[in-house]
């Protein structure tokens, strides 16, 4: 009896064609996560910082009539004229006191980042070199100063260091001074607040970047003859910068552009780019010079963070090949 012939398979729908599909769809759903991935904080960004920037800008170029402003582009006969205010831009790099505000602004930003890394780069690694068991009680301490409201924490700071304040009280009971120091409305209540307020914005930085460190790294060294400082310099240190340059810039920007602090501590003489602001917009109702104030301060954090970028992009092709 002969064997009845075998049809052929349709490729089509054998194993090998659903592997096919399979492996398609793998790669299409990649391909979409990550743009989905990479989509999501570039539409964010684009939401909430490029198109409120544009508006800003836009009003920094714009001519005021009353409370309105006027349109850029307009029709004089027959004509697209495009009118771009740049005297307020011109006023700021002439005018010594917005010159004066931004130095201001950058020493005591550079000062509060530099004070806050000497403090916190101690106790980050403090937090991640001890037990496990106690990691959550000191990160619970770090992040405690944020239950209370930062305008009652600035207040307090304000009542400690007042001239018949509770500084001033016990250093006079304990008889060390004859009359109360004068430490409010000065530049030292002024960092002292500033570094009070984004210590924590340094140390929990550090610490993500300080506890993931190999230990066996330090081991190793030790075993090669290091002592615990040339270990520290030539091992920790160096892989901790990813921490130390996220610290910085987290407490130098918001330090840069800072108005509560220098307005309740450093009194009404202290010079920086935050109260020129506020002077601006409330105080002269000149929202085209404070707009372009707001510019100026953006650009001042945007190009260097550009610029630095460029440069690691740079450095790590370099270590690649």
């Amino acid at each position: 009896m002969k064997s009845s012939p075998t049809s052929p398979r349709d490729p089509t729908t054998g194993p090998a064609s659903q592997i096919a599909d399979a492996g398609w769809l793998d790669v299409l759903m990649s391909r979409l996560g990550r743009r989905f991935v990479i989509g999501v904080p570039f539409v964010f960004l684009v939401m909430f910082f490029a198109l409120p920037f544009l508006v800003v800008f836009k009003i920094s170029v714009s001519e005021m009539d009353n409370v309105v402003f006027k349109d850029l582009l307009g029709f004089h006969d027959g004509l697209l004229v495009l009118q771009i205010k740049l005297s307020n831009y011109l006023f700021i790099v002439q005018d010594d006191l917005y010159v004066r505000a931004y130095l201001s602004s950058i020493k005591f930003a550079a000062l509060t980042t530099v004070i806050c890394l000497a403090i916190g780069y101690p106790f980050a690694y403090f937090m991640a070199r001890s037990r496990p068991g106690i990691r959550p009680a000191l990160l619970m301490l770090v992040m405690l100063p944020f239950w209370t409201s930062f305008l009652l924490r600035v207040y307090a700071w304000k009542m400690l260091l007042a001239d018949n304040g509770v500084f001033n009280n016990i250093v006079l009971a304990l008889g060390l001074i004859d009359q109360p120091l004068k430490m409010m409305n000065t530049p030292f209540s002024l960092t002292l607040g500033m570094v009070y307020t984004y210590l924590p914005f340094m140390v929990l930085p550090l610490y993500a970047n300080l506890v993931k460190m190999d230990i066996r790294l330090l081991e190793a060294a030790r075993d090669l003859g290091a002592t615990p400082w040339q270990a520290f310099w030539r091992i920790t240190v160096p892989l901790s910068r990813g921490g130390i340059i996220a610290g910085a810039l987290l407490v130098f920007i918001p330090c840069l552009g800072e108005f509560v602090i220098p307005e309740l501590l450093g009194g009404p003489q202290t010079l920086m780019i935050g109260r020129v602001l506020w002077d601006e917009f409330f105080a002269n109702n000149d929202w085209p010079m404070a707009a372009s104030v707001a510019v100026v301060m953006v650009l001042l954090i945007i190009v260097p963070l550009a610029l630095f970028n460029k440069y690691q992009a740079e450095n790590s092709e370099r270590s690649r090949t």
